[in-house]
């Protein structure tokens, strides 16, 4: 016996052909879709035919997992919100991509999002909506998921067109998360502009959905750089805050924190009886230098969260927020201390340098993931950020073996050199 049913239902699709009297249709249920074996011999194998009308779409459902931010800047270009999400991690990211196919004729599409009805993304001459060339992932009257290509003119409501040459359709809803991807040759065509060798600027736009009807919403829409799809760079840039976020963590861990821990193990034998304002020198310096550390920690932590409202994803996140706990604890303990000759002031010694050196170590992944993300396809930033971690490490190791001022300056002065050249990097990115 065999049957050809629809996934999930029990609706029958397609017909059967087969040899005269090989095998016969049963109807059950006024369903003609099941081919029975004749002739009361067992068979071992049997050729036939199942044919399939292609007069609707045909949906390939895949895991929306697929969908990721890998080779984003490499061989594709990308847009997401939150900036730097990667789908395939977060399912709060929106996230789409381009990729030029060898020969340049056909482009591969991705997006991926929430699902509230219908995410969608599309190329404009301008940050405005209207005549936009569109194309459109959602849930459609039949109660599937598909592409439409759409163009809007004016603010009006966007008006569907033919889809084209659009092949290798996938589309996919789970857990809440909607995805499409496919492949077409369709050049991009707007109003006084068209082909893929233009500049647009991307959007990506979400939205309810009723019946198959797209109801526009505003609040989702984005919009990106103008980019050129047929050049292998990220599609946005990182956003200036963000930069401003990741240049105070450097300064603060990796320059200023890195000197207040060196001033505590080793300034204090140098200067050993030299006072400022009645307080030992190297305790002004250490309490000045650490407190600005963690201001400048809580201030990159508040901008960076002010600015993307979500969580993207990925372990730096998860660092940074150690790091600001952990930072935040680290004074607040430091002020509730016993008294210098307390039979306990050992225990505040030990989980005071235990809890810096967790919060180092915490910031400095902290840094690498967040240089990660934005660092071009030679890993240019993540060498430097070694490099700079090495030479801290080396004059550690150094000043243990003997203490002396010359090696502390000329530490700082690579400190200092590798924070510029850090900075400028992210400048550029």
């Amino acid at each position: 016996l065999l049957e050809a049913i629809e996934v999930g239902s029990e609706t029958p699709v397609g017909s059967f052909a087969t040899p005269a009297g090989a095998a016969k249709v049963l109807t059950c249920s006024q369903r003609p879709v099941k081919k029975k074996m004749l002739n009361g011999i067992f068979k071992y194998n049997m050729m036939m035919s199942w044919f399939l009308s292609l007069s609707s779409s045909v949906y390939v459902q895949k895991s929306a997992a697929s969908i990721s931010s890998a080779n984003c800047g490499v061989t594709k270009v990308c847009f997401s919100q939150p900036s730097n999400c990667d789908p395939a991690v977060s399912a709060s990211c929106y996230f789409m991509s381009a990729m030029m196919l060898a020969g340049g004729t056909a482009v591969q599409y991705e997006m991926t999002g929430p699902y509230e009805g219908y995410i969608a993304f599309g190329f404009s001459d301008d940050q405005k909506m209207g005549n936009d060339d569109i194309y459109v992932c959602g849930m459609n009257s039949n109660g599937q998921v598909g592409v439409q290509h759409m163009y809007s003119t004016g603010r009006t409501t966007p008006q569907v067109v033919a889809l084209g040459n659009v092949y290798n359709i996938t589309t996919s809803l789970q857990n809440n998360v909607i995805s499409c991807s496919f492949t077409t040759t369709e050049i991009i065509s707007i109003q006084g502009t068209s082909g893929f060798s233009q500049s647009y600027y991307f959007m990506f736009v979400c939205g309810p959905s009723s019946n198959g009807n797209y109801i526009r919403a505003f609040d989702c829409t984005s919009f990106s750089n103008r980019v050129n799809i047929l050049k292998e760079v990220t599609l946005e840039r990182t956003p200036k805050l963000n930069c401003f976020s990741g240049s105070l963590m450097l300064i603060a861990w990796m320059t200023t924190g890195t000197l207040g821990m060196m001033v505590a193990r080793y300034l204090k034998t140098m200067a050993k009886g030299t006072t400022m304002c009645n307080k030992d020198l190297w305790f002004v310096v250490h309490v000045g230098v650490m407190l600005l550390t963690v201001a400048a920690t809580i201030i990159a932590f508040i901008l960076i969260f002010a600015h993307t409202r979500d969580w993207s994803g990925g372990a730096h996140p998860v660092l940074g927020c150690l790091v600001m706990i952990l930072s935040f604890f680290q004074p607040i303990v430091a002020m509730l201390r016993c008294g210098p000759q307390h039979h306990l002031r050992y225990l505040f010694n030990t989980s005071h340098f235990l809890n810096a050196v967790i919060i180092k170590s915490l910031a400095v992944g902290a840094i690498f993931t967040g240089l990660n993300l934005i660092d071009s396809s030679d890993g240019w930033l993540m060498k430097v950020m070694g490099g700079f971690l090495a030479w801290e490490a080396l004059f550690y190791i150094m000043l243990e073996v003997k203490i002396d001022g010359l090696l502390i300056g000329l530490f700082f002065l690579g400190n200092i050199c590798f924070l510029v050249a850090l900075l400028v990097g992210i400048g550029v990115k």
